[in-house]
Parts: structure tokens; sequence; C-alpha cells
């Protein structure tokens, strides 16, 4: 999302004007949910996707022709059996697009989209609100995690409800369109191994800050982790200082060398309100962790925090696929904070 927000802001700053096509709900099986997004061009789709196939070009033309109407609207494709057949889909559904015309002489709209990649420099929570009432003139506002409002006058309903996902909504006469756009979350790695190395690129690649804690420094080097933010040297078996940072939007990966460290850092960071906690490994080594930590006084729904072993099921066994299984399942914890409202 911050390559997509950058290229807009590039061609707006060019004197380019663009059309944005946003997917603002979905029913059935479909290729892409809401919150799905192209910038459409004068020579077609410039980045982005709504799930590529025939829907997609479909809105490529319309989004090309909206730069001559200069008109908004919202189109709706019902994709029922004989639909797909005709259009060469395997998957079938309902998709609701909001085709946005964005002026590059809009002075107003150029500085919420610079607003937008200054937040994403400054690694902010933020969300993005349309209204795409189709009669709207001004029609797009940005809130940040501060409570910061540039753009149009967002209502207090919108305001007050961040926290309930990605959706449409309805204020008296206008429909909203409401999504967050950027997680000010981090993921902590604990053990800068093999496996550590292949994740951190991996997860770098989805959007995810990784920040890699070691206490060996030949296994802190930066230039171990593409990609990754930070790289830190800490005492494992002293973590107040770090555990006080966490924060409920952060994500905690622990891959030491061996049972003993991997137990003291657990031990520590489930006093964090850390939203995953996940630990590499066997399940008789879980299980001998889990017993250490209720003799240490954690409850079953303390230890229900950890995932363990982390990553989703695959037959994993090279670092490389085994990064690959972890990034899959923190990409599904991410996803529970978005929702369609259908």
């Amino acid at each position: 999302m911050k390559t997509f927000f950058k290229i807009l802001n590039d061609e707006l700053l060019a004197g380019r004007d663009i059309t944005m096509v946003s997917v603002t709900s979905s029913s059935g099986s479909t290729p892409r949910g809401a919150g799905a997004r192209m910038i459409v061009g004068e020579k077609g789709r410039l980045y982005g996707t709504i799930g590529g196939g025939a829907v997609e070009f479909l809105c490529q033309n319309k989004g090309q022709e909206v730069l001559k109407t200069k008109k908004s609207f919202n189109e709706v494709y019902m994709l029922r059996q004989n639909e797909v057949q005709d259009l060469g889909m395997i998957c079938g559904g309902d998709v609701a697009c909001f085709f946005q015309y964005i002026s590059s002489e809009d002075e107003n709209i150029k500085e919420i989209v610079k607003a937008v990649v200054e937040g994403f420099e400054k690694d902010e929570d933020i969300w993005l609100v349309n209204d795409i009432t189709e009669d709207a003139r001004f029609s797009m506002g940005v809130i940040y995690g501060n409570g910061t409002v540039v753009g149009m006058d967002c209502p207090d309903q919108i305001i007050n409800n961040l926290d309930a996902g990605t959706r449409k909504c309805k204020i008296e006469e206008r429909t909203y369109f409401v999504e967050k756009i950027n997680h000010n979350s981090k993921v902590y790695v604990f053990g800068g191994g093999h496996v550590a190395q292949q994740l951190v690129p991996t997860l770098s690649r989805i959007g995810f800050n990784c920040i890699v804690l070691e206490d060996r420094e030949e296994f802190a080097k930066a230039e171990l982790f593409s990609g990754v933010v930070s790289t830190k040297i800490v005492d494992m078996e002293n973590l107040y200082e770090f555990c006080k940072e966490v924060t409920k939007n952060d994500y905690i990966c622990i891959m030491t060398r061996g049972h003993k460290d991997d137990y003291i850092i657990q031990r520590q960071v489930l006093k964090t309100p850390a939203r995953y906690i996940g630990v590499i490994g066997s399940r008789r080594k879980t299980a001998g962790v889990m017993k250490k930590l209720r003799n240490d006084g954690y409850k079953d729904e303390d230890l229900a925090r950890i995932t363990a072993p982390i990553g989703i099921p695959l037959d994993a066994e090279t670092p490389a696929e085994i990064a690959i299984s972890i990034a899959g399942q923190l990409i599904n914890e991410r996803a529970k904070d978005r929702y369609e409202n259908n």
C-alpha cells in the first residue's frame, strides 16, 4: 500500500489525472476482497490489482473512461454461474467497485495523498475514508492514530469506531468506505539464525516491519536481514525495557538457538500486550516449556496466547520454507483486522 500511494502521489505531481478503483464490498468467491485497489491512467492500469481477469479488464477500461468524464461512480459486478462462464473466470460472487476520479489540479486531494505518503514514512496508523456517495465532491479523508484528520470532515461515528475494520457504512444520506491502510506494528524476531535470515526479508516484502533481537553480535548484523528495520543486542534474561515498548499491535517470533533461551523469553513477553507470540520448535519441546511456564504461575489462558509450533501447517523443512509457513500465519493474523460488511 505504501508503494501504491507513492505512485499515486508521483502521478499527481507530474500533472497526470488518475482513476482510483477500489473494491468496496464482495460476497461469494471473488479474487479480491474489500480494500483491493488499482490506479488507472490514460494508458491503462499503472499499479495495484483488484484480482485480475475479466472484471479487472472491464474496470481498467471504465477507469480510462472516468478520466474523460471526470465523474466518480459505483459499479456492481454480479458474477453468477452463467456470467462466470461467460467471463472465463473460475470464481463467482458479487463485487462492488468505486471509480474515483482524482484530478492533478485538485490541491486538496494532492495534500491528502501527500499526507498519506508522509504517514507511511513515519509508520503511523492510517485510516483512509472515502465518501462514495456518487454526488460527493470532496470525497477523501485521512485519520491518523493520534486522532488528526486531514481532508474532508469525517463523521464522529467513523472516528469513534475505527477498530471496526474495513467496511461500508451509511451515515444519514451519505455512504462511506473506511479502511485501515497502515498498521503501526512491528514484528520482533528473537534470534538471528538461518530461519530469521529468511523470515525477515519474506515479511518485509509483504509490509511487516521487522526488528531482530540477539545476544550474539555476529548474528545481529543488519546485512544478514534484507529489509530489516533494525537489529538490537539484548540481554535475553533482562527484557524489562523491551517489554515496555511492545504494544497490542505487535508480533513476537521466538526462534533462538535453544530451549532455555526460548523459555526465558516467553516467560517475559507473556507480560506484554503483544497480539501474537509464536515460538519455533517441536511439539515435544513446546510441551516441556509450557510445563515450566505453568510452574512459574502462568494460567492456561496465558499460555493460549502462545502459538507453538509457529507457522501454518506445511511440510516445510528448509529455512526458506519455514519462513513462508510463518509469514502465512502472520498474514492470517493481520487479516483479522479486516472484515467485509456487504
